[in-house]
């Protein structure tokens, strides 16, 4: 199916929308850079002004994009808005609930393919752009825009652990999913990354379920 809007029309309301909250997303970078440094000090303190600083920027996205910038657009938008305002909740709730979510940086290909998915978003997802030809402001820009800000939020459940990290990638994931449909049918190569990283956090929750599951099933089958 086919998107209701054309490629013109999608990149002008990034650029309409990025003309009027700058400088905005000078001080998303800023957020950005709190959430990062939660992984290289392990402090419950930080680690919860990190949750606090991406519901920020997901409530952010969620109404200033998607309800008042794309549902002008996209009559579905609305609906956008609701996932990435929850995902903000989720985030704030983990923030206010010791244990639920922590943030650690590993010397292991999980945490290498956070830290690539992270620097992918807030440095290298622009300069594709540019590539592309869309420009620094008339395309998505790191996070005040639902693309890049989703693949640095999947690059920090990368290095997440806790009981809430498989629900908190759920909307993340299914994002990954609505994306490469709209970099497909819109021609936007900057949100190919995304598909690609939500699969690899899937899939490594997925092993991470199995080795648990087969860790309390080997005891047990011990003292049968």
């Amino acid at each position: 199916m086919s998107p209701p809007f054309t490629i013109e029309a999608f990149l002008d309301v990034f650029a309409a929308y990025n003309a009027a909250i700058w400088p905005l997303q000078i001080v998303a970078y800023g957020l950005g850079a709190v959430a990062v440094a939660a992984l290289f000090t392990p402090s419950r303190r930080v680690t919860q002004l990190a949750l606090v600083s991406m519901a920020i920027l997901l409530a952010f996205t969620g109404i200033g994009y998607h309800l008042l910038s794309f549902a002008r657009i996209n009559p579905i938008a609305p609906v956008f808005a609701g996932a990435f305002v929850l995902q903000a909740v989720l985030f704030v709730t983990s923030a206010l609930r010791p244990g639920d979510l922590r943030l650690r940086l590993g010397r292991d290909l999980r945490s290498g393919t956070g830290l690539l998915a992270i620097l992918y978003a807030v440095a290298i997802y622009p300069l594709v752009g540019i590539w592309a030809g869309h420009g620094m402001m008339a395309g998505p820009m790191f996070g005040v825009a639902p693309c890049p800000l989703t693949i640095f939020t999947i690059g920090m459940l990368l290095m997440a652990q806790g009981t809430w990290v498989i629900w908190q990638s759920v909307i993340p994931f299914l994002w990954s999913l609505i994306g490469l449909a709209a970099a497909i049918q819109l021609g936007i190569p900057e949100d190919l990354m995304m598909p690609a990283v939500g699969m690899i956090l899937v899939g490594t929750l997925g092993t991470q379920a199995w080795r648990r599951r087969g860790s309390r099933r080997g005891p047990a089958a011990g003292h049968s």
